[in-house]
């Protein structure tokens, strides 16, 4: 049984800096590709980053991400991670995390078999 939990959420000024945390509960979380989406009111969810299973240190993000967010996992504390740097409003919206036992850096929705159940982040301006 695998369970994700996320953290960190809050609310934030346009600029800022907010930490998610997604802690993983189930066997081995470097077997897993973990990923992060998001979904704000009235929109579909959407990929926000990705890392692979294993060791590798390959990440993907969407192109309205990139270069202000981080994602990272540690597979001692079974954690993943999402730093999200210079924050906008349009960065509003539900954060949750999902993994892919043996997957990729997937962005499609599709490819991940467990989800956790979010934690909002909401950016004012």
């Amino acid at each position: 049984q695998v369970l994700l939990v996320e953290s960190g959420g809050g609310s934030v000024q346009a600029g800022g800096s907010v930490r998610l945390s997604c802690e993983f509960s189930g066997p081995n979380l470097i077997n897993y590709a973990v990923g992060w989406f998001r979904q704000a009111p009235g929109k579909e969810r959407e990929f926000v980053a990705a890392r692979p299973w294993g060791l590798g240190s390959s990440t993907t993000y969407s192109d309205s991400v990139k270069g202000r967010f981080s994602i990272s996992r540690d597979n001692v504390r079974n954690t993943v991670y999402l730093q999200m740097n210079s924050l906008k409003p349009e960065d509003t919206a539900i954060y949750f995390c999902a993994a892919d036992l043996f997957g990729r850096a997937n962005t499609g929705r599709d490819s991940y078999e467990y989800w956790g159940q979010g934690t909002q982040v909401t950016v004012s301006s």
